[in-house]
């Protein structure tokens, strides 16, 4: 357990969980960060006690998704224990749950008779579909949940037949950042206003924005490409993060600027055929793929994966091994770097992740397990010491925000406080551009780009320079945030770490991310999300299980939209922090740490049962028929996830077997398992005469969990996304036609749709801000522009000439 030193920013805050499912992860991110989170479950005990992943009958599951709450044991069956409830509920803050709406109901804590008994709380349903919709009463797991977001219609490979699924922790994961930051959006707008709010959360809403993005800002090596003009078919990505083997394994690289694509040069041995300055260009160097991959193979091919991460760092080479979860777990850098730490559970001694967090430089890990059975049973009446941070409706009106980030990360976390109302300055230069910024063809602006970086302005500044480091510091001094996610040391060069920072301003937050973290061994290596998921044991498990080499993930944004999505969490819980100590503060974050929590169940049973991860594919297993089904069509594809015996009926029924209902063979999960391709056979049989959509629905009438595979233009035209308004419009000047664009992380009660504004051309608005926000003369404006220290758009000096 780890001994924090600092003020954990939302210390005061009382959240009830009552989240028994998948998203358990949801308070356990705001616990993190102090927050008092109470697990209310019954004195018998939560279900989730007994699910998830298991050794000895102990659920590591429900061990990782609840270290630092507090228990609660009220049996909401009895007068009793509805009273207790609703005594808590008054001391309450915020309620999260993942009840039907007939639970809700059932409770006396439906959304009118709950916000009218709490008009201060904000309560957060969690449910797959959300509550409202054509959709609602449909039944979700992980794998319906991939087909329905379209993350499986890119997953896989051309030339292989199927798609393959993802690894199955990523649905539920990588939806339960986005509930924790809604519920911080609907939290942070009730101070302002003084009223609560009701969050109608959504994880198939949350998976289309933070796992593959249809509609979002995607990597560098996309150059502002849009996912809905992929091919219909599986896109062959593997050339933008390509993996060689090695001697003893695997290796990725990712070559994007003209830098590094040096150093892989000098590294092959200046090879004459690629001496041409043509190369350092991107595209030309895809174009390439065929001549150039080889070489870098046959280099790979004779050192080991150690070898090849080693000589590459040195080189400038973007490279990293991919690990698998023994080898992760086994790693000094990761331990010296603090991610793992050990618990009891059961009486054995897991490795766990410690969490995502490092705040004002300490680790906000595990400070104490997940509460025993009813472990308490008392809670003082504190309410949250924390007052507004905005001046509106929005969450953020009447802040500003200083946006020093590039790429995925840099791009979502400086957008989301422009969303709700922050004015966001974007910082920017010629010399060191944003990487999200470069295009195919050449245009100054993108859809993935305006998706990424709506509601700023940007300043074209010279950080470099003596007379652009006081104009920043100008700049710092009227701002309350500084977002970066440089590698660590780099704002420090510029002499604008922390320390200096915060003495100009002592209630600026700063927003710190990077692959690796601030300490430890790896530390100072270029990281990308693909070279993070390699390193963190993850890209190994996206693959064919039958077929040596079919990584899938190449195409994969991920984490860069849930590490954004945290980081904001934890920039709020330091801007509500500051309301009661005046201070400001430091958030840090690792992107392996975020796949290290995603994984962090399966890791501590990796710990326990060494070998018990390992490459899945679509083949769950646990139960059957469970998998991915042809349906009627070119390559459309059906998933149907069986996991109990009554589903198991159901599915025999629709399908045309009801004799199989009384078959001994099928009588429970074990013995289905045994005739899985028995099973698999009939079902194809079935779902290959019939669309797709029609089959998915009437397999959902039956009570069976089942989804098409949805494609990113499909998205517009789906029943029950149209249904609860999930997206609207935005507009952008260079862009001809309307995009469409995400309307919210959930839909709320009280928190107004974003904002959706256009995105700035790169130094846009360098005279507007230095006028209005510096204060600085036109006559200085013009000698700055004219040394450098300002840059300003063409088009703007086009204007001024």
């Amino acid at each position: 357990m780890s001994e924090i030193t600092t003020d954990l920013p939302l210390s005061g805050v009382r959240i009830l969980d009552c989240v028994d499912g998948p998203l358990q992860g949801v308070g356990r991110i705001l616990a993190d960060l102090g927050a008092d989170v109470i697990r209310v479950e019954p004195p018998v005990g939560s279900p989730a006690r007994h699910d998830g992943q298991l050794v000895d009958e102990v659920s590591l599951t429900f061990a990782v998704r609840n270290a630092n709450k507090h228990g609660a044991a009220l049996d909401l069956e009895t007068a009793e224990g509805r009273g207790r409830f609703g005594e808590l509920l008054s001391g309450a803050d915020i309620l999260i749950a993942d009840w039907s709406p007939e639970q809700q109901e059932h409770y006396g804590l439906a959304e009118p008779e709950l916000r009218a008994a709490y008009p201060r709380l904000v309560a957060a349903m969690l449910s797959d579909f959300g509550r409202t919709g054509p959709r609602a009463q449909w039944v979700g797991s992980p794998d319906v949940l991939f087909a329905l977001s379209t993350v499986l219609s890119r997953s896989g490979l051309p030339e292989v037949e199927r798609p393959v699924l993802p690894p199955v922790f990523l649905a539920y994961e990588a939806a339960t950042a986005q509930a924790a930051w809604a519920i911080t959006l609907a939290f942070t707008r009730s101070l302002s206003t003084g009223t609560g709010d009701y969050v109608d959360f959504s994880v198939l809403e949350a998976l289309i924005q933070v796992l593959d993005p249809g509609m979002g800002i995607g990597g560098s090596a996309r150059a502002g490409a849009p996912m809905k003009d992929l091919p219909r078919s599986r896109p062959d990505s593997r050339h933008l993060y390509p993996i060689f083997p090695t001697k003893d394994g695997w290796a990725r690289i990712c070559v994007l600027s003209a830098r590094q694509w040096q150093g892989m040069f000098e590294w092959l041995g200046r090879p004459a055929e690629f001496a041409d300055d043509k190369f350092n260009n991107l595209m030309q160097r895809f174009a390439a793929a065929k001549t150039l991959y080889p070489l870098i193979g046959a280099l790979f091919a004779g050192l080991s994966k150690e070898e090849v991460t080693e000589q590459g760092q040195a080189h400038g080479v973007p490279t990293a091994a991919l690990l698998s979860a023994s080898e992760v777990l086994a790693h000094p850098a990761f331990h010296d770097a603090g991610s793992f730490t050990t618990v009891d559970v059961g009486g054995r001694q897991a490795t766990v992740p410690t969490g995502v967090y490092e705040i004002d430089g300490h680790r906000a890990g595990i400070r104490f397990p997940a509460p025993s059975q009813g472990e308490h049973d008392s809670f003082d009446d504190n309410h949250a010491a924390v007052s507004a941070i905005g001046t509106g409706d929005r969450p953020f009106e009447g802040l500003r925000v200083l946006d020093l980030g590039v790429i995925v990360v840099g791009a979502e976390l400086g957008r989301i406080f422009g969303d709700y109302g922050a004015e966001v300055i974007k910082v920017e230069s010629r010399e060191f551009p944003d990487g999200s910024r470069q295009s195919f063809d050449g245009s100054e602006m993108t859809e993935g780009f305006a998706w990424g970086h709506r509601n700023k302005r940007s300043l074209g500044l010279n950080l470099k320079s003596d007379q652009g480091k006081l104009l920043f510091a100008d700049l710092v001094a009227k701002s309350d945030v500084v977002l970066t996610n440089f590698k660590p040391g780099t704002l420090e060069s510029l002499g604008f770490g922390y320390e200096a920072l915060a003495a100009i301003n002592p209630r600026i937050v700063l927003s710190e991310s990077s692959a690796f973290g601030n300490t430890g061994p790896w530390s100072s290596r270029m990281g990308y999300g693909p070279l993070v998921r390699a390193s963190a044991g993850m890209s190994l498990l996206w693959s064919y299980p039958e077929i040596d080499g079919s990584f899938s993930d190449a195409i994969t944004i991920f984490p860069d939209h849930v590490v954004a999505r945290l980081n904001a969490i934890a920039v709020t819980a330091l801007l509500l922090r500051r309301t009661r100590t005046g201070r400001g503060g430091r958030v840090s974050t690792a992107q392996v740490d975020t796949i290290f929590s995603a994984m962090g169940d399966r890791l501590a049973r990796e710990s326990l049962v060494p070998g018990s991860v390992r490459i899945e594919g679509s083949r769950r297993r646990l139960d059957a028929p469970r998998g991915i089904f042809p349906a009627s069509g070119d390559d459309n594809w059906l998933v149907i996830d069986v996991t109990t015996s009554e589903q198991f009926a159901a599915l025999a029924a629709v399908v045309g077997h009801p004799e199989w209902a009384a078959d001994r063979r099928f009588d429970n999960a074990h013995s289905r398992l045994e005739h899985e391709a028995e099973l698999v056979d009939a079902v194809s049989d079935w779902t290959s005469s019939r669309d797709a959509e029609s089959a998915a629905t009437e397999l959902q009438a039956a009570g069976i969990p089942a989804g098409h595979m949805v494609r990113v233009p499909e998205l517009l035209d789906d029943v029950q996304l149209s249904a609860r308004g999930v997206f609207g419009v935005q507009r952008q000047p260079q862009i001809p036609d309307a995009m469409p664009a995400n309307l919210g992380e959930a839909r709320f009660a009280g928190v107004p749709s974003p904002l959706l504004g256009t995105a700035p051309l790169q130094a846009e608005h360098t005279q507007q801000i230095a006028h209005d926000v510096i204060g600085l003369d036109d006559p200085t404006i013009d000698s700055l522009i004219e040394s450098g220290t300002l840059q300003i758009h063409p088009s703007v000096a086009l204007q001024k000439a």
